[in-house]
């Protein structure tokens, strides 16, 4: 099982070109990347997607590519020829129409914008690619690692709850066979207090009681409740992502739990109805964070 929430950070150099991919995910419904990278490496967003959607399934996830060169690579400097030939030309012209000397010298005509221009190596996109995308599988292998770790303590948290429920539902099973009795009683009571024993009508109280054992029959919420804690178990040992599967099932719990707690109406399994929905609420929380 697999947490949403990661870290992973992947290196690749040439000795002279060395690219990091570093890699931040958190929860989400989908898979939502993010990728920032220079304008250079925009040609590989395509291969960047392809190669995360293989590794992830959920999370929103934050790419980031930066590039440095340790070495400079030399770069040819050009003269624009006609545009210092312009430029000249005006600035004669300044200096006849003003009457100002001309002290333009080659220094001055040098520092003139675009006039010597320094024209940038054409970089290598296969170079650039091979080097990126083993940065980038590093990256992955790093957030899937921490992933995993994260996933395993959510396993665990998520066995305890699993346990509390357990033994919330196995208590409730122990109060159930007594609600019915628990009714009985308490309506004889009732009844002998404002009417005659001789003039109760049996059978239209042993009715009463059972449409009450009817209306608060539990047996089957608390067999489904014991049901799902077993899927979730299986869900905890899957290899595949569940985290969907898991977010279903927690609404299952919640419903079957409410189920009971509205039938039972017992104070002492409104107790352990409530405890169970305290557990429940905090897997809620932690389904949402299952890849």
């Amino acid at each position: 099982m697999y947490s949403m929430t990661g870290y992973g950070k992947g290196v690749a150099t040439d000795g002279k070109k060395t690219i990091t991919v570093e890699m931040k995910s958190v929860n989400h419904r989908y898979l939502d990347l993010s990728l920032k990278m220079p304008r250079t490496f925009l040609f590989l967003e395509d291969d960047f997607k392809k190669t995360i959607e293989k590794k992830l399934s959920r999370g929103h996830v934050d790419v980031y590519l930066t590039y440095e060169q340790k070495t400079a690579d030399e770069g040819a400097f050009v003269v624009d020829e006609d545009l210092a030939k312009n430029y000249l030309h005006a600035v004669n012209l300044l200096a006849m129409e003003t009457g100002v000397p001309n002290d333009v010298t080659v220094t001055t005509l040098a520092k003139v914008p675009d006039v010597i221009v320094r024209e940038t190596p054409v970089e290598d996109e296969d170079v650039l690619k091979n080097l990126a995308l083993f940065a980038l599988t590093e990256a992955l292998e790093n957030l899937t690692k921490m992933r995993e770790k994260e996933g395993e303590a959510l396993k665990r948290d998520f066995e305890v709850k699993l346990g509390a429920i357990e033994n919330s539902l196995s208590i409730i099973k122990t109060l159930a066979p007594t609600v019915v009795e628990e009714y009985r009683n308490a309506l004889n009571a009732r009844i002998a207090e404002v009417v005659e024993p001789s003039l109760i009508d049996r059978q239209r109280l042993a009715t009463e009681v059972a449409l009450f054992a009817d209306h608060c029959a539990i047996d089957e919420e608390i067999t489904r409740l014991s049901t799902h804690i077993s899927a979730m178990r299986r869900h905890l040992e899957a290899k595949e992502p569940v985290g969907r599967k898991m977010d279903f099932l927690v609404q299952e719990f919640l419903r079957e739990t409410n189920t009971i707690g509205s039938k039972a109406n017992n104070i002492a399994i409104t107790e352990q109805v409530l405890a169970i929905k305290n557990e429940i609420e905090k897997m809620r929380e932690q389904a949402q964070n299952v890849e």
